[in-house]
C-alpha cells in the first residue's frame, strides 16, 4: 500500500495534467536527449532529467485526446534505441570487421601495385586490417560489380581505375551503373601508359610502328576488354588511322608476358607496371599517352607530340564505394587517404611507380566519371568500336 501512495502522490494533478502541454512528439531538448539513450530500452522512471515532466504524466488518468498523445510519444520515444545504434555503428567503424579493398585487376597490375602502397599506411591510421582481394577479368567489371552489390557500411572498397568510367561503353549489359551506384572516394594520382613492343620488333619510333601497322597486321595487347589498356590503344589507333587486332588478357602481368616474347606485338600499359622490363631492355618504350611528358620517362614523347590528335588518355588510379554509403564513412576515408598520399615514403614510392597527383574531392571524382563514361560513349559509337 505504501508503494501504491508513493506512485499516487507523484502524479500530476488531473486539472494540471488537463491543461498540460502534450506535444505528439519529444520537443527538440528532449528529443535530443533521448537519442543518447543506451541502446536498450530503460524503464520510465530513468528517463532523462528534459523528459521528466512527460514521463510523469504517464501514471495520470487520461482522456482520449492524452492518450493519443501518449501514444505517439511512447513511439518516438521507443525508436531512441534504434537510432542510437544506427549512430553507435558509424561512430564506431571501422571496429567491426576487417575491410576488403577489392582490386578488379591481377595482382602485380598498375592499379594493385598503387593501390596497395596507399592502403598500407591507411590501414594503420585507421587501426583496422585491409584485406585486399584481387578479382580480375572482363575489363574489371567483375570485381566492380561485386562492390556495387555489397553493403555500403564502409567495409568494402573498390580500388579501380579508369577502366571504370570504359566499361559502359565495353560492355553495355553491365550488372551494375558506374556512375549511379558508385562513390568517389579518392584519387590516388594519374599514370602515364606508355606503349611498349619487344626488342625484336626492329622498332624504334612510333612513326615506325604506324607505319608497319597500317596493312593491318599487327596486334595489341590489353589486361581486358574496356580496361584503361584497351582504351589507351584504341584512342591511339583511331587517331593514327591504324587496325590492329585486339588481344584481350585478365591483366596486365599476362599482356607483358605475351608482348615480351613477340607473340602480341605492342602494348599501352602504366608506367608503374611497364618500368622494370624497360629498364631490362626486356622491352622498347615509343611513347606516353599522357597530355604531357612523364617525369619518369622525360625523353619519351607523348603520342600528341607525335602529331595523332585526341590520342591522350587520362588514366587515374583511385577508391571508390558502394553508392549509398553513409557521407560519414566516406568522409572519413577521405581525410584518411589524403593524409596517406601526404606521407613523404608514400609519395616517394608513387613517383617511382611514375604516378603523379591528381587530388580530387569525393564530388569532383563522381563529376569526372560521369564525364568519361558519356566521352566513351561517344567515341565508341563514333569509331565504330567493337568491344569483344
Amino acid at each position: 500500500m505504501a508503494a501504491r501512495k508513493t506512485r499516487q502522490d507523484n502524479r500530476i494533478p488531473q486539472d494540471e495534467f488537463a491543461n498540460a502541454r502534450m506535444e505528439p512528439i519529444l520537443d527538440a531538448e528532449c528529443n535530443a536527449t533521448a537519442q543518447s539513450f543506451s541502446p536498450w530500452p530503460q524503464p520510465w522512471h530513468h528517463a532523462p532529467k528534459a523528459c521528466s515532466r512527460q514521463a510523469r504524466t504517464f501514471g495520470g488518468n487520461m482522456t482520449t485526446h492524452n492518450r493519443r498523445s501518449f501514444l505517439k510519444l511512447s513511439a518516438a520515444v521507443l525508436a531512441a534505441p534504434a537510432l542510437a545504434r544506427s549512430s553507435f555503428a558509424q561512430a564506431a567503424w571501422p571496429t567491426a570487421k576487417p575491410i576488403r579493398a577489392i582490386v578488379p585487376f591481377s595482382a602485380g597490375s598498375t592499379i594493385d601495385i598503387i593501390g596497395r602502397i596507399v592502403l598500407d599506411p591507411l590501414s594503420r591510421q585507421l587501426g583496422q586490417s585491409i584485406v585486399v582481394e584481387n578479382r580480375g577479368g572482363a575489363g574489371g567489371s567483375l570485381g566492380s560489380a561485386a562492390v556495387a552489390k555489397a553493403d555500403p557500411d564502409g567495409y568494402t572498397l573498390l580500388i579501380n581505375a579508369a577502366a571504370h568510367s570504359g566499361a559502359p561503353a565495353a560492355y553495355p549489359n553491365l550488372p551494375y551503373d558506374a556512375a549511379a551506384d558508385f562513390a568517389g572516394v579518392a584519387i590516388f594520382g594519374s599514370v602515364p601508359n606508355v606503349l611498349l613492343i619487344a626488342p625484336s620488333k626492329n622498332i624504334k619510333t612510333l612513326q615506325e610502328l604506324v607505319a608497319k601497322a597500317k596493312d593491318g597486321s599487327m596486334s595489341f595487347a590489353s589486361a581486358g576488354v574496356g580496361s584503361a589498356t584497351h582504351w589507351a590503344a584504341e584512342r591511339f589507333i583511331v587517331s593514327a588511322g591504324l587496325k590492329a587486332t585486339h588481344v584481350p588478357f585478365r591483366g596486365g602481368p599476362e599482356a607483358l608476358t605475351e608482348v615480351m616474347t613477340g607473340r602480341v606485338d605492342f602494348v599501352f600499359i602504366g608506367i608503374s607496371s611497364g618500368l622494370p622490363f624497360i629498364q631490362n631492355k626486356q622491352l622498347v618504350p615509343l611513347a606516353v599517352s599522357s597530355a604531357r611528358r612523364s617525369p619518369t620517362l622525360p625523353d619519351l614523347p607523348t603520342t600528341l607530340e607525335a602529331g595523332y590528335k585526341d590520342s591522350d588518355f587520362n588514366y587515374w588510379n583511385g577508391m571508390l564505394v558502394p553508392a549509398k554509403t553513409p557521407p560519414a564513412i566516406i568522409d572519413r576515408l577521405y581525410s584518411e587517404t589524403t593524409k596517406a598520399l601526404a606521407l613523404p615514403e608514400v609519395q616517394q614510392k608513387l613517383a617511382v611507380q611514375g604516378v603523379e597527383p591528381a587530388p580530387m574531392t569525393p564530388g569532383e571524382i563522381d563529376a569526372m566519371i560521369r564525364r568519361e563514361i558519356a566521352l566513351n560513349l561517344k567515341i565508341a559509337k563514333e569509331a565504330g568500336l567493337k568491344f569483344n
